[in-house]
């Protein structure tokens, strides 16, 4: 028998694989923890965990989540480990050395003392949950990553926040070939997705009931690290919390307690600035700051990177700092980046006060914390007030310089060290519209009339002057009805049409107006397109061909409207519709589906709709993949007392396709149905299915 040189290699490396994986054999054993918890699973899935303390809560809290979503979880403590290149190869590099060029575990190292012993405490609880279930499970454990600890959950926060306000895209755009033009990119949302995120809040005077009811209504994608998890926290220490949280969260990050809640969206201030250093002709390793040579700060870092099989490789390379911060040496210069909130890794304690709060001032003090740099924020609380702030840790910046593209390094003036204070950041309290908003849109118009900010800094912070089609329609159907009803309120956030306002509106009659066609079949879709309303409802006949032809933007001074351009997508639009459904007028619903298993359902909504909808074609169906998700409806009445309905887009179990819980809201959320939501456990008992303590 004749073997090739290939086969040959190929059996070798079988054989060594093999040898590793027996010799290196471990199981993991099961240990003893002594938490005082029990999880009780309801008719959804959906875990409510009840703890004697709160770090028994949170150990609950984490091992429910892993059962749920483990692989995630997983892959976040990787990241923050910076070892994701050893597990999953070459292209996990970069995410491992960003880990280090961001100093991650040294802030973590230097900066925990800082931390209450609580809020460590919790996080040492959460890791331990993390490794009861990989004890029992220890077949899905991949890598080196237990035992896990509490600094891996604070890391996995640190290493995060930056990436939410996208600091990763300034680096890729650094290490291109060619230098990069950050100021075409100036007051645009460009560098953004448009996948979004909608809040608004009403109060007595405003809801013909007088009841406060606030919705909180963020987008997110449907899988993955930031995909919304829900879950119910209650322990006897007073935290009594549910709504949405990431994988690797040990506390919520949106939701109601029994006397508020709150949400965010994100915002896009400038919070990252680039500056280009001037390097010693004589000495590479200096870089020239007020007519100094100043020495960078040098540092090793190992990737470990795994080749194939059992092979990996280690690599090393040096990271640089200067002053500024983090230093990028690319084939067109050297820049050093600087960004808001570097240092701070008290994120996962600002949230637990926020848990904790139970008024006004108790939230606006853990607010002031400002531990995470960015996302407005919208509260409301049984008394009937209301708050909203444009959160952020936004630099104060010296004038006359253009920072938003790339400004000099070599003057040490320009490397600001301070921000602007908590009660400098526009923010509105109790307005006497009784109502607020935000739909990642512009603060300065939170609400209708008289309450919102003023704009009082200045234009180097990057704040959005921009109203989204989602706030547009927010303030046309909140802020013009005075006196909402509750059906009112469920169904203006379902709101299905684009405003006459919106930049969708713009890009129709540009184009409507424009087109000039002699093809019977284009002129059969330029009619459908006369005779949309603007709605995006399942059965609408209007939406699927708009939805096929226009790409849309937040703002209308960022949509770039070009005639050829639209009417060649018009006329593929037209014809794919044709080849697919053999007519041109289709419902939206035959287009725009949810799926999830065996399953697919029609739906309602699209970009930038206030029942927002974002795809991505799989054969001849757009499937949803962000926006609308996870989110609640909460109310408080008269007396104070709390009420709340949610829905998922999929259910309680993100990765078991086995599981009844893993698409059982999917039906509810096409139906724009939703579920009851539950703080108390007289409420929750007769919906149990299974309580357990891990």
């Amino acid at each position: 028998m004749n073997l090739s040189k290939s086969k040959i290699i190929l059996i070798v490396f079988s054989l060594i694989s093999t040898y590793f994986i027996i010799t290196n054999y471990n199981p993991i054993k099961e240990q003893i923890y002594s938490y005082d918890v029990t999880i009780h699973r309801d008719n959804y899935g959906v875990p409510h965990i009840y703890g004697k303390t709160d770090e028994d809560t949170a150990y609950g809290l984490a091992f429910a989540h892993s059962e749920d979503d483990f692989s995630t979880i997983q892959d976040i403590l990787l990241a923050s480990r910076g070892k994701v290149a050893s597990i999953k190869g070459k292209e996990g590099a970069p995410i491992d050395y960003l880990v280090g060029l961001l100093r991650i575990w040294e802030t973590v190292e230097n900066n925990i003392h800082k931390l209450s012993p609580k809020i460590v405490s919790i996080c040492n609880a959460y890791a331990d949950g993390i490794n009861k279930y990989i004890e029992q499970n220890p077949y899905e454990l991949i890598g080196n990553l237990y035992p896990v600890q509490g600094k891996d959950i604070i890391a996995g926060f640190a290493f995060r926040t930056p990436l939410m306000f996208r600091l990763d895209w300034y680096i890729t755009e650094l290490m291109k070939d060619e230098k990069p033009d950050f100021s075409k990119f100036a007051d645009t949302t460009t560098k953004f997705s448009m996948y979004g995120s909608n809040m608004f809040a009403v109060g007595p005077k405003r809801s013909a009931d007088g009841h406060t009811r606030i919705a909180i209504n963020s987008h997110q994608p449907w899988e993955g690290p930031v995909a919304w998890y829900e879950a119910h926290v209650h322990s006897e220490e007073g935290w009594n919390m549910t709504g949405g949280l990431f994988p690797g969260a040990p506390i919520v990050l949106k939701g109601h307690n029994e006397h508020i809640g709150w949400s965010h969206t994100v915002n896009k201030p400038d919070l990252v600035d680039i500056y280009e250093l001037t390097i010693n002709p004589d000495n590479e390793n200096q870089y020239l700051l007020d007519d100094n040579w100043i020495d960078f700060e040098i540092e090793p870092y190992a990737i470990n990177v795994k080749l194939f099989g059992p092979i990996n490789w280690t690599f090393n390379r040096d990271i640089f700092y200067s002053k500024h911060g983090p230093v990028v040496k690319t084939s067109h210069g050297v820049y050093s980046i600087r960004y808001a909130g570097h240092g701070l890794i008290g994120q996962v304690e600002q949230w637990y006060r926020m848990n904790k709060a139970t008024n006004l001032d108790e939230f606006k003090s853990a607010m002031k914390m400002m531990e995470f740099p960015m996302f407005n924020t919208l509260y409301a609380d049984k008394t009937g007030n209301m708050f909203y702030i444009y959160n952020a840790l936004i630099p104060k910046r010296p004038i006359g310089y253009k920072w938003y593209d790339i400004v000099p390094g070599d003057k040490s003036k320009l490397i600001w060290d301070e921000y602007y204070s908590f009660d400098e950041l526009p923010q509105s309290t109790n307005p006497p519209t009784a109502y607020l908003q935000n739909c990642n849109s512009t603060p300065y118009l939170a609400t209708v009339g008289i309450g919102s900010p003023k704009i009082s800094l200045p234009s180097n912070t990057g704040i959005e002057m921009f109203q989204t089609n989602r706030a547009y329609r927010a303030n046309e159907l909140y802020g013009s009805d005075k006196s909402i009803t509750r059906t009112e309120f469920y169904e203006y956030k379902y709101d299905t049409y684009y405003s006459e306002k919106s930049v969708m509106r713009y890009a129709l009659d540009s184009f409507l107006e424009d087109v000039d066609t002699a093809d019977e079949l284009l002129l059969q879709g330029v009619d459908i397109l006369k005779k949309w309303d603007l709605g995006n409802q399942k059965d609408n006949r209007g939406a699927a061909l708009a939805h096929l032809t226009f790409k849309l933007t937040y703002d209308i001074n960022d949509f770039d409207y070009n005639y050829q351009f639209y009417l060649t997508k018009f006329e593929e639009s037209c014809k794919f519709l044709i080849d697919n459904y053999g007519r041109l007028d289709i419902e939206l619903g035959q287009l725009q589906v949810i799926k999830r298993g065996d399953s697919e359902y029609p739906l309602d909504g699209g970009p930038d709709i206030l029942r927002a909808i974002y795809s991505k074609f799989d054969g001849d169906k757009k499937v949803a993949t962000h926006g609308d998700c996870f989110f609640q409806m909460v109310e408080w009445d008269k007396d104070g007392n709390v009420s709340a309905e949610s829905i998922h887009q999929y259910g309680a179990a993100t990765l078991d396709k086995k599981s009844p819980y893993y698409g059982d809201q999917s039906k509810l959320f096409s139906d724009l149905d939703m579920k009851p939501c539950y703080l108390n456990m007289k409420d929750i008992e007769n919906t149990i299915t299974r309580s357990y303590t891990p």
